[in-house]
């Protein structure tokens, strides 16, 4: 009796060990095998349009006299507001801002001491905020038509923002198209891999989005930020949209 129970217990020994060994043997394979794994790339481009546009127009005036200054900059604000609305501009889409007055006997620093200048320079910045971004685009080189009339203008790029700027609002309606191309070329890379290495292409065992850029079409940097209008690469009509996605494959 005791040699059949002696006999028992290495039976079950001897299965529990078959048994573990089964199990670290699969353990270790399928370890192996989720170990192998290639990273690739995926890149997607689209050109677009600009659908809004920016507009500021500083206006400037001199006057040794406050009231003579007030009046200056009333009538080259009325100017320009005639200006752009005659070119189609929408009075609906012209944002008048703030006035800023400086005096330069005020100033504690900064006096040239030429008693030829004029003691106050008064800024009127007036915006144009339109989705009609040609013709925003085509009157904003018409801008000599002001100056004829007396009217000093600034519509450079400066400190105080003003210039004019091209917005593509429009990425979210893009998003998912350019996604599916970048992940599919990441897709293709990969199986082009695992030909080339005489390997088998698994599952995606991650994918990763990076950041959708905006950038002027003809410009080498800077871009305009996904979720901002405002910044570098904004100056033209016409954008570039690019983004890239990481992805990892098991190869098998």
């Amino acid at each position: 009796m005791d040699k059949k129970i002696t006999i028992l217990f290495a039976c079950i020994i001897f299965l529990g060990l078959a048994v573990s060994a089964f199990v670290i043997g699969r353990s270790i394979e399928r370890f192996r095998n989720e170990d192998r794994y290639i990273s690739v790339r995926g890149f997607s481009e689209r050109e677009v349009k600009a659908d809004l546009a920016v507009w500021s127009l500083k206006l400037n005036v001199a006057s040794d006299d406050l009231s003579e200054g007030s009046r200056l900059i009333d009538s080259a604000k009325t100017k320009a507001i005639q200006f752009l609305t005659h070119n189609g501009i929408n009075s609906d889409e012209i944002i008048q801002k703030g006035l800023q007055v400086s005096d330069r006997k005020a100033k504690e620093y900064g006096s040239t001491g030429n008693t030829k200048e004029l003691r106050y320079i008064i800024t009127k910045i007036i915006q144009v905020r339109s989705n009609n971004v040609d013709n925003v685009q085509k009157v904003s080189r018409m801008t000599d038509e002001l100056l004829r009339a007396g009217v000093v203008i600034s519509s450079t790029e400066d400190w105080q923002g003003t210039g004019i700027r091209f917005v593509f609002t429009k990425l979210n309606e893009i998003k998912p198209a350019m996604l599916a191309e970048a992940t599919g070329n990441a897709k293709n890379a990969a199986l082009e891999f695992a030909k080339e290495s005489n390997t088998n292409l698994g599952k995606m065992r991650k994918a990763s989005q990076g950041l959708f850029t905006i950038v002027d079409r003809d410009e080498v940097s800077g871009a305009q930020a996904e979720n901002n209008y405002y910044g570098s690469g904004i100056s033209d009509l016409f954008k570039k949209v690019r983004v890239v996605v990481s992805v990892e494959y098991s190869i098998e």
